[in-house]
């Protein structure tokens, strides 16, 4: 039937584009389906037809993947963003095609530059639905809205969204657990409001001493894992979300680490920081920077990094601290050992690989107060001696080799 069709002016030029060769990146399961083998046909006679088409076949798929997702993730999409409601799979079918984007976008299944290009999708195959004797399908319309359709819809893959269920099942299954890299992408991939979900589930298993020790680690690992991976709102949302929970109560160190294992320990009220990290200085100052507490120190400085050392720390805090870490890693002049070694400077063995550590990672942030430190009193006492204060530079030069 088609033979006998004449082809519109246009046709040639869409063979001999690269639109027939994106057909073959539709994934298998659409492949088959009477709407693509019916845009094949359309596309030696009718390249507009055959554009409306693939649209279709778009919409259509993205309307599977909304379901797929979740009509509860869904429904609060579309009531955070003042959609038309959703609250049962026939809401989802009968959705109108420009809100459907919005909602897609919303939900988290598109990036915002791909709802962009299916809406500049929409917009050519509005043009070529109502205004048929006016505008024709060009080879630039073929190209853009096929490897729109195509690359940002029917060549991926739905997502099957991670559940918490899922989560609690493998924190709660009694041994130790950490999330697989299937986990991890799923949770990447997962909308804002599904990662607010899990998150904050962890937090509450975490924070809760009545849960078994290795139900209470198995949250707090996965609180790790996941931290890199949230969005940016959720952390806004989950730093809110632990500041009401602490209400007026003074953080306690089971407090700022799973906060700082979230990654939202620096959005909690800055003073209730100040006062949690004045009470980890004054353990500083209970133990000493002298070498002879060295076997205080290692657990000293491993809490501060979970706590979050100086990236939760408030600047009030952080030239005291610093000067207390500077100390402890310079040490103080030496001499000959219990064993007749001759050691140039004697230092805290335990402390002084985690300084570096506390020091490196915090670079910039503390760069001018490290530099300033060399005008303290104490400091400056302690450079004095030369060996002392080539290990002051060794700190300095953490910098200077970035």
């Amino acid at each position: 039937m088609a033979n006998n069709i004449i082809p519109l002016p246009n046709v040639q030029l869409v063979k001999d584009s690269e639109v027939p060769g994106l057909l073959a990146k539709i994934r298998p399961q659409w492949q088959s389906k009477d709407l693509i083998t019916r845009v094949r046909r359309l596309l030696d006679v009718d390249p507009s037809s055959a554009c409306q088409r693939i649209f279709n076949a778009a919409v259509h798929d993205l309307r599977e993947k909304i379901v797929i997702a979740g009509i509860d993730i869904a429904s609060e999409a579309a009531s955070l963003n003042k959609l038309p409601p959703i609250s049962k799979n026939e809401d989802v079918e009968n959705y109108p095609t420009a809100k459907l984007l919005d909602l897609v976008y919303h939900m988290g299944l598109i990036s915002r530059p791909e709802w962009r290009r299916l809406c500049r999708s929409y917009e050519i195959r509005r043009d070529l639905e109502h205004e048929d004797d006016e505008y024709e399908a060009g080879i630039a319309d073929c190209v853009y809205i096929f490897g729109t359709c195509i690359d940002v819809v029917l060549s991926v893959d739905p997502v099957h969204l991670l559940k918490v269920k899922d989560v609690r099942d493998l924190v709660e299954q009694g041994t130790s657990a950490v999330p697989d890299e299937a986990l991890l992408d799923d949770f990447e991939r997962a909308p804002q409001p599904r990662q607010e979900e899990i998150i904050k589930f962890l937090l509450k298993v975490t924070l809760d001493k009545k849960q078994p020790d290795i139900v209470q680690q198995n949250a707090f690992t996965f609180l790790t894992y996941l931290e890199p991976l949230m969005h940016k709102q959720v952390k806004l949302k989950i730093g809110t979300h632990l500041q009401e929970k602490l209400g007026r109560n003074p953080i306690d160190e089971r407090f700022a680490r799973v906060a700082n294992a979230a990654g939202v320990f620096s959005y909690l009220r800055q003073a209730a920081r100040k006062d949690f990290f004045s009470k980890v200085f004054d353990n500083m100052k209970t133990v000493g920077h002298h070498w002879q507490s060295y076997d205080q120190h290692g657990t000293l400085l491993r809490s501060f990094i979970e706590y979050g050392a100086f990236n939760a720390c408030p600047d009030i805090m952080k030239t005291p601290i610093l000067k207390w870490l500077v100390l402890t890693y310079i040490g103080v002049p030496g001499g000959v050992t219990s064993y007749g070694n001759v050691r140039p400077v004697f230092y805290s063995n335990s402390a002084a690989p985690i300084i570096r550590q506390i020091i490196s990672d915090a670079s910039a942030e503390i760069v001018e107060q490290l530099d300033a430190l060399r005008e303290d009193k104490d400091i400056k006492r302690a450079l004095s001696n030369q060996h002392v204060a080539r290990r002051f530079e060794a700190l300095v030069d953490l910098f200077s080799a970035e």
